[in-house]
């Protein structure tokens, strides 16, 4: 049996972060909220919900913006801590459907030590020029790992078993921002684990507030594909032996 928990990496979105509380609510699952340094008008925000929902709700503080995959691994960490053995990823601008979540739950327990990804099922509210990058990154994640294993790298919204997650993450020196999401799950791919992809509706940001940087991010994602790229050449007989055993 999995002991599963949700893990809300959040900064600066004051405005939507009540909604997908109270929509996580009903779920009846420990949440991990945790704050990256959003500063004075999130933390009155934060504090009145930690306050309102203390049951199930544990808030925990950054000091400073230190990107979404110490917010996340920040949250893991406390998981594990405190005896869960999964934790599912939600962003907390409410552009995804929580009311998926027992969806992702149950696929955990028929494969616990398998990452359970989410494939974005867009509506026509996402601009255009987002959806190409994202295909730029998936035929990069492709080469990355030799395979077609993962279908989305980019989706926010996953179940990660917290060991391997942890484990993966201490080895990372980079992937602490935008490019977070692609890299751990690349990581954690040739570390062994299985990837079982599931589709799941995701809406534009529902307070319209993104904090993708064009010009840095970009730069930060495309430094992420070429370490990803050099990693792969050395572990790339590896890789083509693990897929040729299971096509076999």
């Amino acid at each position: 049996m999995i002991k599963p928990c949700v893990v809300v990496p959040h900064y600066r979105h004051e405005q939507a972060i009540a909604g997908v509380i109270g929509r996580l609510k009903t779920q009846s699952l420990r949440c991990y909220l945790v704050d990256d340094g959003s500063g004075a008008q999130s933390a009155a925000v934060l504090d009145a919900l930690a306050a309102a929902e203390s049951a199930w709700l544990r808030v925990l503080k950054l000091p400073d913006n230190r990107g979404k995959g110490v917010a996340v691994m920040a949250g893991c960490a406390a998981a594990l801590a405190d005896g869960h053995t999964h934790a599912v990823q939600l962003d907390a601008d409410g552009q995804h459907c929580i009311e998926d979540l027992p969806r992702f739950i149950a696929a955990a327990q028929q494969a616990p030590q398998a990452v359970i990804a989410g494939v974005a099922v867009y509506d026509d509210a996402v601009p255009r020029a987002r959806l190409y990058g994202r295909w730029v990154t998936h035929f990069w994640v492709w080469i990355h790992t030799l395979s077609f294993a993962i279908r989305d790298s980019m989706c926010g919204f996953r179940v990660y078993p917290l060991a391997p997650a942890l484990a993966a993450w201490r080895e990372m020196r980079h992937g602490r921002r935008m490019d977070f999401d692609t890299e751990i799950l690349v990581r954690m791919h040739w570390a062994g684990c299985g990837i079982v992809n599931l589709p799941t509706r995701v809406r534009y940001p529902l307070d319209g507030v993104s904090h993708f940087r064009l010009w840095h991010d970009n730069l930060r994602i495309s430094g992420m594909h070429a370490r990803l790229f050099f990693g792969m050449l050395w572990r790339a007989p590896r890789l083509l032996l693990r897929n040729l055993a299971s096509h076999s």
